[in-house]
């Protein structure tokens, strides 16, 4: 028995080896290549050829075969007729929706400026908007003004009736005078809080509306990471752990390369700003602050989806000298001053971790901040750029705020202040005296005040094709003159309101194109206000009053 089973090994053993040698000599690989990918005549000559057994086993597979020239391998680099899967089914080859972020489309979104000329004058269509020209003008010298740093601590009134474009107005200025100018934007209600006083949240509002640009010359070592290696040691005070002695790391710009060899303090501000190679950074010599700027962007087609942002790599030197612009507000200073970062004992951590209760700032801080920004702009450090503060809806201030803005706008440093009202002659908020716009008398005579009108039905059409061409929705001429007519009878806001219903009625009716009979539906659907005032009075014996 054990003879046997020992001769059974070695034929297995031989067989085994014999069959190794065959398939590793040269004419077995190229019989089985010929037998695989053999196409016959017709094939070449752009007819229907049969490949012979496949991978997977001896079926037959059919497809159109072109002329195109045989790859290393045998097989064809280009093919007319459909790929097929093993299955039998059909390769899908689909193309990936690209992950970029949309832009929100918001109330104002096709707002892009005042649309004024290089003389001053109102364009009658454009950067979005339509009529106004007196308006916009007006708008456009106090932009001057504030480019100029001629209109500090003055005051504007934005006066009209509602949907006449006084919150537009003031995002074009803000739109003109550029990211770089502060634009503090706030409604008259958000002073009213249980936590501060209704003057403190003016005062921040107008601190955030003025900036200070400090501008400092630093040695720094900038470029794209091509080395990072830290070295280690044995750590001095014994034991089996090991310290790091110092960090190696390469930097490239378009001019050379430099190898640092950097403080072991350096490595922790590197991992915070989780530097990796192929990154562009930029190291500041004195303090060793370490900043992370981008991703270099060689390796912009690294990734399909990429959440990085791609800089390309620096031009000039590695080491060389920076201008540093930071632009801060005078609240950012306040808070960053009232709210120091704690200590590590157990009370600070318990009070960082709880929720934090809005305080006030005192003026005793902001005095002092006041006096290191003053000598600031006095060494030449830094520069003071006024900014705007716009308050919609200034009505809702009560008199104690009013008081306390006379003030405020004498003050030596303050801002622009931009106020925005739907209101006639009604009561001041807090007393039983009457003024135009619910401002008192007193504030009114420091205030340049510009009048908005109402908009005629072309221009309410002109508004409305904008607002479709924003909004991607089609739309055709007759709907755009019935949609006119509901503005003029309604308001504009509720015109703009019905285009986005009429396009999915649009759509449920298999139409891409809005019509006159989708608007009518959607209006029967959907009353304006004056609609829903005028069944009030008609039926208000069925309500609750």
């Amino acid at each position: 028995m054990v003879a046997m089973i020992a001769s059974a090994c070695i034929n297995w053993v031989a067989a085994t080896i014999k069959m190794i040698s065959l398939t590793s000599s040269p004419s077995y690989h190229d019989a089985t290549m010929h037998h695989r990918f053999q196409v016959s005549s017709r094939a070449v000559d752009g007819g229907f050829g049969k490949v012979g057994p496949s991978e997977g086993g001896d079926q037959t597979a059919r497809s159109e075969v072109s002329t195109a020239p045989l790859n290393p391998l045998g097989r064809r680099t280009c093919c007319r007729g459909g790929a097929k899967r093993r299955g039998g089914d059909e390769m899908k080859i689909e193309e990936v929706q690209s992950a970029s972020k949309k832009q929100r489309i918001a109330t104002h979104t096709h707002i892009k400026g005042l649309g004024l000329d290089a003389n001053g004058n109102a364009i009658p269509l454009s950067a979005g908007f339509v009529g106004q020209g007196s308006a916009r003008e007006a708008a456009g010298i106090v932009v001057d003004m504030i480019r100029q740093k001629k209109m500090a601590g003055r005051a504007l009134l934005l006066a009209g009736p509602p949907s006449t474009g006084k919150t537009a107005l003031a995002l074009g200025i803000s739109q003109d005078l550029g990211s770089k100018v502060p634009f503090c934007p706030m409604v008259g209600s958000e002073v009213y809080s249980s936590e501060v006083k209704k003057t403190e949240v003016l005062m921040e509002n107008f601190r955030r509306a003025i900036g200070l640009r400090i501008k400092e010359t630093k040695e720094v070592y900038e470029g794209e990471v091509t080395e990072l290696s830290p070295e280690e040691s044995e750590n001095s005070t014994g034991g089996y752990g090991k310290s790091i002695s110092h960090i190696i790391i390469g930097l490239k710009t378009v001019k050379g390369t430099k190898q640092l060899k950097l403080d072991p303090t350096i490595y922790d501000a590197l991992i915070k700003e989780k530097v990796a190679v192929g990154d562009v950074i930029y190291i500041e010599a004195n303090s060793g602050a370490v900043k992370r700027v981008g991703r270099c962007d060689a390796f912009a087609t690294e990734f399909d989806l990429e959440a990085e942002e791609y800089v390309p790599i620096p031009k000039g030197e590695v080491h060389k000298k920076k201008e540093i612009v930071q632009d801060v507000t005078l609240h950012d200073l306040d808070a960053a001053n009232a709210h120091p970062q704690g200590g590590q004992d157990i009370l600070s951590l318990m009070g960082q971790m709880m929720k934090p209760r809005k305080t006030e700032i005192t003026d005793k801080l902001r005095q002092e901040i006041n006096k290191v920004v003053n000598r600031y702009i006095d060494e030449g450090i830094a520069e003071l750029v006024p900014g705007v503060l716009f308050i919609d809806e200034v009505h809702m201030l009560d008199i104690e705020c009013f008081s306390y803005l006379n003030r405020a706008l004498e003050s030596s440093i303050s801002p622009i202040v931009i106020f925005a009202t739907n209101r006639g002659i009604c009561n001041v908020r807090g007393t039983d005296m009457t003024s135009p716009h619910g401002i008192p008398v007193d504030l009114l005579d420091r205030l340049v005040i510009i009048r908005t009108e109402t908009y005629g039905p072309t221009e309410m059409i002109q508004i409305l094709a904008i607002r479709a061409q924003v909004e991607e929705i089609d739309i055709d001429e007759d709907s755009l003159a019935y949609l006119g007519e509901m503005g003029q009878q309604a308001s504009l806001r509720h015109a703009i309101q019905l285009l986005s219903p009429a396009s999915i009625v649009a759509k449920t009716n298999g139409r891409d194109k809005i019509c006159k009979a989708d608007l009518e539906e959607v209006t029967s659907l959907y009353l304006d206000a004056k609609s829903s005032a005028r069944l009030l009075q008609e039926q208000q014996e069925r309500y609750i009053t």
